[in-house]
């Protein structure tokens, strides 16, 4: 597979499993004072403010949705959060938390905005998200974790895990720090992203049946401080951009050393 059509299908493929497989049942439970948690178990998850939100089954987003949730967005093991193929406004001022065998999949964008490197929605492919984590992302063991043009106030933290699914973490604005280790999965992507702390990348081993695989995507990203890299395999490109390289405002090390 190409890599111009890895960043457009990247999560494409959870997609359309979710969409697919949506159905069961979402319930909310009340509580006497303010507004009310959220426990999708299949299915659609509707506007609203919510406490917390948990997902449990393969649960989407309603097209166009306005969801606020005040406190963390928890994806349980083997659950799918599909925020991907439909346009929402979704803000969190919590942490979003994806464990293992989950498939945590936020933000889509019109390739109008950001050429090769967008994730069209699959509804309204026009639309664009607009997504907003106060807190953290974090993941240990998932499936795939897919961020497409969110702002992340905080860290992204990223702990093993993998599978067939293609992992992007692109176009996003991270304020803190972003930590990918020991992914074993086929293709993973960090492309054009503004992040304000150091990246980290080690031990990531890609799978991808391609045999001219360059190996891990950094393209084009801005970084306030470090870039470090190591144990990539079967390595690391600079990408397929004429001239692509990554503006980093300290030091790049490692396998990345030459990527700016």
């Amino acid at each position: 597979m190409s890599a111009a059509l890895k960043l457009r299908v990247a999560g494409s493929l959870a997609a359309a499993g979710a969409l697919a497989l949506s159905g069961g049942s979402a319930s909310a439970a009340c509580w006497p004072h303010g507004p009310q948690s959220y426990t999708c178990t299949g299915g659609s998850i509707p506007s609203g403010t919510y406490s917390k939100l948990k997902v449990e089954g393969v649960c989407n987003v309603v097209p166009d949705a306005k969801i606020r949730v005040l406190g963390n967005v928890h994806v349980a093991a083997g659950a799918e959060f599909d925020a991907q193929s439909a346009p929402s406004t979704i803000t969190v001022r919590g942490n979003v938390v994806g464990d293992e065998g989950s498939l945590v999949g936020l933000g889509c964008e019109p390739m109008s905005y950001t050429g090769n490197s967008a994730h069209p929605c699959t509804v309204e492919p026009d639309a664009h998200s607009t997504i907003t984590v106060r807190g953290n992302v974090r993941a240990t063991d998932a499936a795939a974790v897919l961020l497409n043009g969110v702002t992340i106030f905080g860290h992204v933290t990223l702990r093993g895990g993998g599978s067939q699914i293609p992992w992007a973490i692109k176009n996003n604005t991270i304020r803190g720090n972003l930590t990918a280790s020991g992914q074993k999965t086929d293709w993973l992507g960090v492309l054009f992203n503004k992040i304000g702390g150091s990246v980290t990348l080690t031990d990531i081993a890609l799978s991808d049946p391609d045999p001219g695989a360059p190996g891990v995507f950094i393209v084009r990203n801005t970084i306030g401080w470090d870039l470090r890299c190591s144990g990539l395999t079967p390595g690391v490109s600079g990408g397929f951009v004429p001239g692509s390289v990554n503006v980093v405002g300290h030091k790049a090390t490692g396998q990345c050393a030459s990527l700016v």
